[in-house]
């Protein structure tokens, strides 16, 4: 339930003068608060476009959920069920029953296909588009994937600047961000940003490019600057959850971000167990419940 400011504070008063608040606005109250909130990804936790995503979010524990627009293949578009008023009316229906908020959409089809391309690309994003402004949500996120990889493939780079161009205006239109996910560093990708020339389109940040590449991730978070950044995949690669990685100290990504000034989503995408990688909540309520342990406590 998203509480406007004014329902905020009247909320906040009748609390204060130990008044009766129903469970639901006490809930709603306090994760409006919350600079950082925790989402789930419900591709990752296969529930893609299934209304029982939320129900298992709730269930992890997370105070929100990124729903993908549906495989992509060789389709002119997404196989996107939410276009559909009534299936995205339950959607709805049920993220409210449940106190969660849709915090993205997801064009996760692009992790295997070219956005660079695709020739109906203008009409998959204006599908998203279309989506999210019927469900309100303000962010989708664009992976450029393993065919848009600037740095294997940097002949590339002129068609996607020019399709990002594009993207950009359309995004302005319909006010919204659109997240990126490159193969570049942080210089590479504020140069990248900066040839696209739209404040819509940003960075959508994943803690295990950098990770992986042997990057240090806070020089790259402070790179980037809280401005580029949209939301952020809060995980490493699968093999240990988040509270035994070795490679990644949260506590001091919190005290990046803290100075930075960033507020958002950080998103759950896999640091699965490598033990038991099919039990999808066991592994995703751990990360969850570490990652409040940190950017929520208190």
């Amino acid at each position: 339930m998203a509480l406007s400011r004014r329902q905020f504070i009247t909320s906040s008063s009748l609390l204060s003068a130990g008044l009766f608040l129903p469970d639901a606005w006490v809930r709603a109250t306090s994760v409006e608060k919350q600079t950082y909130k925790i989402a789930v990804v419900d591709l990752m936790i296969l529930k893609r476009q299934k209304l029982g995503a939320f129900q298992l979010t709730k269930d992890i524990g997370a105070d929100g959920l990124e729903v993908d627009m549906g495989g992509l293949g060789q389709r002119d578009t997404f196989d996107n069920q939410l276009a559909n008023p009534e299936i995205r009316q339950q959607f709805l229906d049920k993220a409210k029953e449940l106190n969660l908020e849709i915090c993205s959409l997801a064009m996760s089809g692009f992790y295997a296909q070219s956005f660079a391309t695709r020739s109906t690309y203008q009409r998959m994003i204006q599908d998203c588009f279309d989506t999210m402004k019927a469900m309100n949500v303000n962010v989708a996120f664009l992976p450029l994937g393993t065919q848009g990889d600037l740095v294997k493939n940097p002949e590339l780079r002129p068609a996607i600047v020019e399709r990002l161009k594009v993207v950009g205006k359309m995004a302005k239109k319909a006010g919204v961000v659109v997240g990126i996910e490159t193969s570049l560093d942080a210089a590479g990708e504020v140069k990248l940003l900066d040839e696209i020339g739209s404040k819509n389109i940003q960075i959508y940040f994943n803690f295990s490019n950098p990770l992986k590449a042997g990057r240090d991730l806070h020089n790259e978070l402070r790179i980037l600057g809280k401005k580029r950044i949209c939301q952020i995949h809060c995980t490493d690669e699968d093999g240990v959850w988040l509270q035994n990685n070795t490679r990644l100290d949260l506590k001091k990504v919190k005290q990046t971000l803290d100075d930075m000034g960033w507020k958002g989503w950080l998103v759950v995408e896999r640091s699965r167990d490598a033990n038991d990688p099919r039990n999808v909540k066991k592994n995703f309520s751990a990360n969850t419940t570490y990652l409040k342990s940190i950017f929520q406590a208190g």
